[in-house]
């Protein structure tokens, strides 16, 4: 291996907080195909038998975290939960977030393409470095490093799970208590920009049921929901 790879790799290294024995791991979790389809005659390899280990590591980490974390939930729940941090959106920011698009080997089409750039690509390469990881210091070491990445993103998650749940049930005793569909209002709008806080009332008809704030409309509405369900089922 160049030693302006070697350095690029070690630079990597530094970001993710871990130090690989064998950089060639890592390497070839950095390698896209359509670099290895342009380079024939270099002893290289993609990195897409490594992103189906990542996949399948993080998976298993992810679902260890949510058994633990949340013992009372049902299959169907933690699968939901689970599929909620571990897709390509969060994928993709985490890899941004240690710049690893910057490290790919891509081919000229796909460099000139924006792949660097591209979430599906940034994703899969999260998880094949996962895997690079995985396969140089074992399990219990791979799955500190997603712990420490993933509990913010469960935390998050888990929240808006019940935060969906509060709007669906608000909407759902609605229409069976008054054949209506709520509807969310903003009454007010306080604070500068970097800390706005908005009110939300749910209204039914002319009838305001509930009123709920929070730092974004989104929060409010939620809120707002959950005040409802408590004064609709008390009444």
């Amino acid at each position: 291996m160049k030693e302006k790879r070697v350095q690029a790799l070690m630079e990597l290294e530094a970001y993710i907080g871990y130090r690989f024995e064998d950089r060639g791991l890592l390497d070839n979790a950095l390698t896209h195909r359509s670099f290895v389809n342009e380079n024939n005659a270099l002893p290289c390899q993609d990195n897409e038998r490594l992103e189906f280990l990542g996949d399948a590591v993080l998976e298993l980490t992810v679902s260890d975290m949510l058994m633990k974390k949340f013992p009372d939930l049902a299959e169907g729940e933690l699968s939901k939960l689970r599929a909620s941090v571990v897709n390509e959106q969060p994928l993709a920011k985490l890899a941004r977030s240690f710049r690893i698009g910057e490290f790919l080997l891509l081919g000229r089409g796909e460099e000139s393409s924006g792949g660097r750039t591209k979430p599906s690509l940034l994703a899969n390469a999260f998880e094949s470095v996962v895997a690079a990881m995985y396969l140089d210091g074992g399990f219990d070491r791979t799955a500190a490093f997603i712990g420490r990445l993933f509990e913010p993103l469960i935390e998050a998650g888990a929240a808006a799970a019940v935060y969906r749940d509060y709007k669906t049930a608000a909407q759902e005793i609605c229409q069976n208590l008054f054949r209506e569909l709520p509807r969310y209002i903003v009454t007010s709008e306080t604070g500068p920009d970097h800390e706005k806080r908005f009110e939300t009332s749910l209204v039914i008809g002319q009838r305001v049921i509930a009123t709920g704030t929070g730092r974004s409309k989104k929060e409010a509405e939620q809120q707002a929901a959950k005040e409802a369900l408590e004064v609709l089922r008390n009444n």
